[in-house]
């Protein structure tokens, strides 16, 4: 008989709760079945892992707002393999996001002036609570690999002198190029390897009111092409590359890329804001040798009850997953009980963190966003190996297999009624049960 560590939520009340195979609800003799097969001998992407956003806005809640025993606690929820979840990809903003206190890049200078030679490169507003957080986190769990995005350069580098609208100037690119490679070094020294960059979060989104920036798919691969790499390769720099950071719906964008800029290019990242994840498969398919990775998706008031907001984050993280994604990345690791802090002018925020730290109270809840996560990251390691398994729109899974030589199956019943279950793992049935309506199960094979 096959051993196995069995999580399952099931509304509300019973958010990924540790089972026996004895404690699950068992199938009725007349029942239907829904067999979900896993197939060791189809493989396909290996996985970097599962995370979040240490958004100036989060790292300031769990550094400053809790206390150390709380944070303590929560880092180890959050990231320690065995004690917790074991989170492994965090993508950080290069820079003010919308979800920070205030407006900054490395780089501020008063208006009408410039610094062509980044004489006045710092990243000192990170060392306050970003960094530390980082090296923490680092520390739980070796594995944990860092991701960079800006929202927006420098405003005097850009056509609208400031980190709202605009586009980066000709004139500026090369200096942009430099910029991400101060930002690579200063991290480097500090113990903290960037593993990929992209050049700007959702580059044909412009707000009005936080940083952004407009930089089209020719001035994107231009970038990447003729300065981007070519500064990596000059400085020795192997951070990978990933281009478009997103939404699914305008898959051109990144075929353009890709066609132009070719091999400065390693990847494609992805957000969840509009289209459908089977875009990454028709880029994938397109360009095989890319990698595919998912970079930011948020829950929000959007989509506030349990079963949609739950739903949601498992449901399209399965889709992720078979559509060849390394990496399934939400958004802000913590919020607070009005959803921010966020920028100056920003307005209200419907945006849900993995926790919420209450600055009133000083109170630490754990969303549905780090049960649903959790159905995922506890089982699936880095370096797992994705294999095929049955998956319909009733019953959607995902299954992977472990460096260790374990298999995790990740299963959602997206139905609105009872469905029996049955897993099947070399040729042979190794669990049956009945899950119930809009329920997530984790099983973990051991080798």
């Amino acid at each position: 008989m096959l051993n196995m560590t069995i999580y399952q939520s099931n509304g509300e009340e019973e958010l990924f709760i540790k089972k026996t195979k004895e404690e699950l609800t068992p199938v009725s003799p007349t029942a239907r079945l829904n067999t979900v097969v896993i197939d060791e001998k189809q493989t396909y992407q290996e996985m970097d892992g599962f995370g979040a956003s240490f958004t100036d806005s989060a790292a300031y809640l769990i550094h400053q707002v809790l206390g150390a025993e709380q944070r303590s606690e929560l880092m180890t929820q959050l990231f320690d393999p065995n004690e917790g979840i074991g989170l492994s990809v965090l993508r950080q903003p290069m820079g003010a996001s919308d979800y920070a206190r205030d407006f900054y890049s490395y780089n501020d200078l008063p208006e009408g002036q410039s610094d062509m030679e980044l004489k006045q490169f710092s990243i000192a507003h990170d060392e306050d609570d970003i960094i530390p957080l980082l090296q923490e986190a680092l520390r739980l769990n070796p594995d944990i690999k860092l991701m960079g995005s800006p929202w927006s350069p420098p405003g005097w580098m850009k056509t609208s002198g400031s980190m709202i609208g605009g586009e980066l100037k000709q004139e500026c690119y090369s200096v942009y190029a430099n910029y991400f490679v101060c930002y690579i070094q200063e991290y480097a020294s500090k113990g903290l390897p960037i593993y990929a960059v992209t050049p700007q979060n959702e580059a044909l989104y412009s707000p009005g009111h936080y940083p952004g920036m407009i930089m089209l798919p020719g001035a994107q691969s231009d970038f990447i092409k003729n300065h981007l790499k070519p500064q990596f390769v000059k400085n020795h720099i192997d951070t990978k590359i990933l281009c478009y950071d997103h939404n699914w719906d305008k898959p051109d964008y990144p075929l353009t890329v890709l066609e132009q800029a070719g091999d400065a290019v390693d990847g494609v990242a992805w957000h969840w804001y509009g289209g459908k994840p089977s875009a990454q498969s028709d880029v994938f398919e397109a360009f095989p040798d890319k990698e595919v990775h998912f970079t930011e998706g948020s829950g929000g008031e959007w989509i506030p009850p349990f079963e949609q907001a739950f739903s949601n984050v498992m449901r399209t993280g399965i889709e992720i997953l078979r559509n060849h994604s390394k990496s399934y990345v939400l958004w802000n690791m913590a919020l607070d009980e009005k959803n921010g802090p966020t920028v100056p002018g920003f307005g209200t925020s419907t945006c849900r963190g993995i926790v919420t730290v209450n600055q009133q109270t000083k109170e630490l809840t754990y969303t549905l966003d780090y049960y649903a996560l959790a159905h995922f990251s506890k089982g699936i390691r880095p370096k797992a190996r994705r294999i095929a398994s049955t998956s319909n729109d009733l019953i959607r899974s995902v299954a992977f297999k472990n460096t260790d030589g374990s298999i995790a199956a990740v299963m959602f019943n997206d139905s609105e009624a009872s469905e029996s279950v049955a897993v099947q793992l070399h040729g042979n049935e190794a669990l049956q049960l009945e899950m119930p309506p809009k329920s997530a199960l984790t099983v973990m094979f051991e080798a």
